[in-house]
């Protein structure tokens, strides 16, 4: 085995031993498909009391890509996009999987992965504005993170806020939540399930990022808004037909608050190692509450980090400097975070 360190992402594991043992324990049942179980609909009996909202459309899929594309494509026009930070997963790291399905990023700056409400209020109004603007891609919906990418957290006035800008110039608010376990166990976090089932139009609840083999939860408060998703989903060959896995692990990751269990050992692993990073020195790119960890090394001290640790390639800072980023987990082992610590003092 390998002396290497993993610290390159948070979906390096498999998945919790709560799920591997359920799964295995129901192994040989036979049940319906395609998420008509009674696993599936445990969960969504769960999710809807958190979110409170007792009459949502809550569907399981496979992964974050998938969602985003099929979420975003259902909502909007095809003459319409989707407004996003610069930064945003559907802009950067998803393989133009929007475009492909007809719709454009429109991208705006970003304060550490945040956009504002007083930001999509001046996007729209230039919009408008412009004598052209029938002859451009009009803006339909707003896509955030939460967490964001850079691991930073909306709070509940910032989410509002946005919330008050879509309902003001009709757009449709959605949120991406693939690592929303380590936003909700954050000490920082004023952001509630029930809060994001109210503001946004669509969310949803990551799985990958946080204790699941795979799968995300997405939840639809307004069970009218997309009409026979289900055969959407179908349609997109999003649909599995073993369903039962997926809602299971949900079932599960909403059991006896695990999913925040799972959320609180990553934060408390990426504390520990920012602590550490603060007391030898080290520089951060900027700071963050949750699990994702920025710092800037000179290239020759990256090229020895890397020779002892994985760690994953953000941005180039300048030609002698490179942002890198470290990331915890639900599975994180304190004696990997024990080790990355001694081996931070010595290099």
């Amino acid at each position: 085995m390998s002396e290497k360190l993993y610290f390159a992402s948070d979906y390096m594991e498999g998945a919790h031993p709560a799920i591997l043992n359920r799964l295995i324990e129901t192994n040989l049942e036979k049940t319906s498909g395609y998420g008509t179980d009674h696993y599936s609909e445990s969960a969504r009996r769960k999710i809807r009391e958190l979110c409170n909202a007792p009459a949502a459309d809550i569907h399981f899929l496979v992964g974050g890509t998938q969602v985003n594309e099929i979420v975003i494509t259902s909502l909007l026009r095809p003459y319409q996009g989707v407004i996003a930070a610069e930064t945003g997963h559907i802009s950067v790291h998803e393989a133009g999987a929007i475009e492909a399905g007809g719709h454009k990023v429109l991208t705006i700056a970003h304060d550490h992965g945040k956009i504002s409400g007083a930001q999509i209020r001046e996007y729209c109004r230039a919009f408008y504005d412009d004598a052209n603007h029938d002859h451009m891609v009009m803006p339909g919906m707003v896509y955030i993170s939460q967490p964001t990418e850079y691991g930073t957290l909306y709070s509940l006035d910032e989410l509002q806020k946005l919330h008050d800008a879509c309902r003001e110039w009709g757009l449709m608010l959605y949120a991406d939540g693939a690592r929303l376990a380590y936003g909700l166990a954050c000490e920082e976090n004023d952001v509630t399930l029930e809060d994001l089932a109210k503001l946004c139009d669509v969310f949803y609840i990551g799985g990958t990022k946080c204790g699941a083999l795979f799968g995300e939860a997405v939840v639809i408060s307004d069970p009218g808004l997309i009409p026979h998703f289900f055969t959407i989903i179908k349609q997109r060959g999003a649909l599995v037909a073993k369903g039962r896995i997926t809602g299971l692990q949900f079932d599960t990751l909403f059991t006896d608050h695990l999913y925040w269990q799972a959320g609180a050992h990553a934060l408390k692993e990426a504390d520990q190692i920012r602590t550490a990073l603060k007391e030898k020195g080290y520089r951060f790119f900027f700071e963050t509450p949750t699990n994702q960890i920025f710092i800037i090394l000179d290239n020759e001290t990256l090229e020895k980090f890397g020779q002892k640790c994985e760690y994953s390639f953000w941005e180039k800072y300048d030609e002698n400097h490179t942002v890198i980023r470290l990331a915890t987990s639900w599975a994180t082992d304190p004696e990997d975070t024990a080790k990355l610590i001694g081996f931070l003092g010595n290099l």
